[in-house]
């Protein structure tokens, strides 16, 4: 059979819909991903011929009342009949979306030719086009629950977010760090500001790795995602301070940077959550502040009332700060706890079980 999955705009959204691509794809169906025309779904889905790509073009919802939102209307309009055009022409069996105005069109045209339709949230807090979207769903499917015990009277059926197979497959971790020409006996901390990078953790950083390395304690290594605009001035400071690091704009193989490591430093994004849970990596999770309605700190509360992680918010992020926070959880039962308290949140079969809904939805259900 046929499937139609949105998911694009974000990483956040595109991966856990390629990686429900896959098992649906695994099993013997086919798939059309629909996805923005941003840069970064381009390369996401580049040589992936096993799928039906098509690109929409971007639309937002505008912040008030005004001739722009009269505009959306007219392209909003467009939008649903253009996936309706793909929609008749595939003829899908049910469509899922992955979040974000990207789905609403194709969820919106599934539902006026009479398919199953569904939408996943992967953040704790729902984002306005997904609160849209569930109400043309009739419910979501949900990464976290913590949102379903919230989200009532909206039907929720709790699937965990959906991990790529690609991250799956990894090397062990001494030669993960060699990979990087890091030292295989190091303790590691990987630092990602998600695909953007973010600079407000970037210098914090480099002020820590250079405390760290002052304190003459554990000698500590880094795997640093500045994103492109800090990669070159990142790099130098390392160097200048002679600590050991792997400096890049950002890295295609992330499995090998999250084998590597012991602890990750990052933005509490869903899906970098999900993946930093599937590696059991204790965490210091620091929030993007502008973030629509402060979802990441919610996400990363998760996390740190279980144990998993430490919440920490940006504008207190300084090098001190976080050089106690590492050495801290570096400490063997600190990381031992927070690890297994990783693992109590892993959801490795979200994918199947997102899979599962769309193929129980046209009788094909175990």
């Amino acid at each position: 059979m046929r499937f139609a999955i949105a998911a694009g705009g974000t990483g956040g959204h595109l991966f856990p819909g390629l990686a429900v691509a896959e098992v649906l794809h695994a099993k013997g169906h086919e798939v059309m991903i629909l996805t923005s025309e941003k840069h970064i779904d381009a390369v996401a889905t580049e040589g992936r011929s096993e799928f039906a790509i098509e690109r929409l073009p971007g639309i937002g919802m505008p912040r008030s009342i005004s001739f722009d939102a009269v505009k959306f209307l007219f392209r909003f309009a467009s939008a649903v009949k253009h996936c309706g055009t793909l929609i008749s022409k595939y003829q899908p069996r049910a469509v899922l979306g992955m979040g974000g105005f990207t789905s609403t069109a194709p969820i919106l045209a599934g539902k006026l030719r009479g398919l199953p339709v569904f939408v996943h949230e992967s953040n704790a807090v729902p984002g306005k086009a997904n609160r849209l979207n569930s109400k043309i769903c009739g419910g979501m499917l949900v990464g976290f629950e913590a949102l379903a015990s919230r989200c009532a009277p909206t039907k929720c059926v709790v699937t965990g977010t959906p991990i790529r197979r690609g991250l799956m497959s990894y090397p062990a971790k001494k030669e993960a760090r060699v990979s990087f020409g890091l030292d295989p006996d190091f303790p590691t901390v990987l630092v990602m500001g998600g695909s953007q990078g973010a600079s407000g953790i970037n210098r914090a950083m480099v002020d820590c790795a250079i405390q760290l390395g002052s304190r003459g304690g554990l000698p500590v290594q880094f795997i640093h995602l500045t994103g492109s605009k800090d990669e070159n001035a990142v790099r130098e400071v390392y160097q200048r301070a002679g600590v050991r690091a792997w400096v890049g704009a950002f890295h295609h193989a992330m499995q090998d940077a999250y084998s590597a490591a012991d602890i990750a430093v990052a933005r509490s994004g869903a899906a970098s959550l999900t993946e930093i849970a599937f590696f059991k990596l204790p965490s210091i999770l620091i929030p993007y502040p502008f973030a629509a309605d402060d979802h990441q700190t919610r996400n990363a509360e998760i996390f740190s009332n279980a144990g998993a992680g430490l919440l920490l918010k940006e504008s207190e992020a300084d090098g001190g700060r976080l050089a106690d926070q590492i050495t801290e959880i570096l400490c063997r039962p600190a990381h031992q706890k927070m690890a297994d308290a990783c693992e109590k949140l892993n959801r490795i079969d979200a994918a199947e079980r997102v899979a599962e809904v769309l193929l129980h939805s046209v009788g094909l259900g175990g």
